[in-house]
């Protein structure tokens, strides 16, 4: 029986400015990476449950993005929708969490390194399933998949890509794929996906996995970002049509803008999750809220630390100093309960961007640790020396779930939206837009099945970015955007303009860093 031994990818590179740049000719230790280990000489033979590891690998990207750290922290603290803030001596963290929103993280931060290792270790453990000769072919499609997946954001995040046959040893210098390179590849294995993986319409039993729609939103994806992977600087018209054609299809499949905005992050059945990953949301709800905010599901109380920037909040329509129901303000941007709205079943926590003063579900308001009105305020001080209320909080999956009858509350959902319709109908607008053409028609239809959000008269680049901000908050793309439209290295607040777009990649971790021979 095969012995599996996990352990991290590493390959060596040059490190120039906090950049690597891929070379082919690496040395590797063993105690540095993800090896599987036949007993013997026998070499690989195969997982022994592929089904069984195929459920695991779900379970462990769904953990992957389920925290705050890593995948989150470096897709939206790193940019302009959330900042955590250190408040006295809380979220100091060494300054982790201020090196993402300045920029200014090294190859040995903690997350670039988590993100990295986690990322690479899903992909070696997908190719031990493709190449498992018992697996059937629905299970490898679905492992093609992930490792499409899985590879996609190391390519998005750090450019290069190593990879690692199943049946080679530590003494084997791993393969590194350029980054066009990983693209093709990319693109190969979701294409070889489709054939095999089933075709699904809307539903909560149906985009918990891989299917075609989910595979074909991934290479919208990759084709929508080509130019930035393939290094052309330029959009390619044929990958702005298969973008286009794409989208087409898996809205063929169902798959639609739907109203009630909130609703979709519910656990129901909605007309735009493709994609769910098995994630639990508790990072999502209780990262933000106050300490004093209800939390029946978190005894401990929330943890009071992200929150997001006055100018991202400013780009939603609507009074710029209140966010209370009623106020005006379009529906994307949501709404906070007052003395009048707070109920048992808002819990009092209000959806979307919470500001001003906050109340508990009877309509009393809340105070902060010093017994002062817990009023949340748009600006801050400095990354450093804020107090518990500095900063408008942002809230996408709420604490209370509909969906359990008996007592109002959840038990931390697993279903963590991660590719969706409405994501889709604008890269088909964006697409249209390299192309040459008009997506103002495209963009108010979303719009218009968003209340209170009146349609715009006309959409340039800078309003489509904008409109990809108010629709698709924290869901993991904020990043991607900015680097597609180049505007990652801008400046925002308390952050200073770098203008440098070496910082579009991440630095391979200073752990993975080895002496390059030539």
């Amino acid at each position: 029986m095969k012995l599996e031994t996990y352990k991290k990818f590493v390959f060596a590179s040059l490190l120039i400015l906090g950049l690597t740049y891929s070379c082919t000719d690496l040395e590797i230790e063993e105690t540095d990476s993800l090896i599987s280990e036949g007993t013997g000489d026998t070499g690989f033979t195969g997982v022994t449950n592929p089904s069984s590891a195929l459920n695991d690998l779900y379970n462990k990207v769904g953990g992957d993005f389920a925290t705050q750290e890593n995948m989150y922290s470096l897709s939206e603290v790193t940019s302009d929708e959330l900042l955590v803030p250190t408040r006295g001596t809380d979220w100091g963290d060494n300054g982790v969490w201020r090196q993402l929103h300045s920029h200014t993280w090294t190859p040995d931060h903690a997350f670039v390194k988590g993100a990295w290792n986690n990322l690479n270790q899903n992909i070696f453990r997908a190719s031990e399933i493709i190449e498992t000769t018992s697996a059937d072919a629905s299970t490898v499609a679905q492992a093609k998949f992930l490792r499409a997946f899985n590879m996609f954001f190391v390519m998005d995040l750090f450019g290069s890509v190593p990879f690692r046959g199943v049946d080679e040893g530590p003494e084997i210098n791993p393969t590194v794929l350029t980054r066009p390179e990983a693209y093709s590849f990319i693109e190969t294995d979701l294409t070889e996906a489709i054939a095999a993986l089933p075709s699904v319409g809307p539903g909560v039993a149906n985009v918990g996995a891989a299917s075609q729609e989910a595979a074909k939103f991934l290479l919208a994806k990759l084709y929508l970002n080509g130019h930035v992977y393939k290094g052309t600087g330029t959009p390619d018209n044929a990958d702005m049509q298969n973008v286009i054609d794409l989208v087409d299809e898996i809205n063929a499949s169902g798959f639609d803008i739907q109203e009630g905005y909130f609703q979709i992050f519910e656990p129901t059945d909605d007309t735009e999750t493709i994609l769910f990953l098995r994630s639990d949301l508790g990072a999502r709800i209780w990262n933000s809220l106050h300490y004093n905010q209800n939390s029946p599901d978190n005894t401990g109380g929330g943890w009071n630390g992200f929150s997001t920037l006055a100018e991202f909040y400013d780009l939603f329509e609507g009074d710029p100093n209140t966010n209370y129901v009623g106020d005006g303000q379009e529906e994307r941007r949501g709404f906070v309960p007052d003395a009048a709205t707070a109920n048992d079943t808002n819990l009092g926590i209000g959806y979307g961007f919470l500001i001003g003063l906050q109340y508990n579900e009877d309509g009393t308001p809340l105070t902060n640790r010093q017994d002062q009105p817990l009023v949340f305020q748009k600006e801050f001080p400095s990354l450093v020396g804020n107090g518990e209320a500095e900063g408008v909080r942002v809230i996408k999956y709420h604490p209370y779930d509909p969906t359990d009858e008996e007592d109002g509350v959840n038990s931390y959902r697993q279903h963590q939206i991660i590719f969706r319709y409405a994501d889709a109908h604008l890269m088909k607008a964006e697409a249209m837009m390299r192309m040459g053409g008009n997506p103002t028609v495209m963009v108010n239809e979303l719009r218009s099945l968003r209340e209170d959000t009146p349609d715009l008269a006309s959409v340039d680049e800078q309003t489509l970015l904008d409109e990809r901000a108010r629709e698709l908050f924290i869901e993991f793309w904020r990043r991607n955007d900015l680097v597609r439209f180049g505007q990652f290295s801008a400046p925002w607040g308390l952050k200073e303009v770098s203008g440098d777009d070496n910082v579009n990649l991440f630095p391979i971790p200073a752990t993975a860093l080895l002496s390059n021979p030539i």
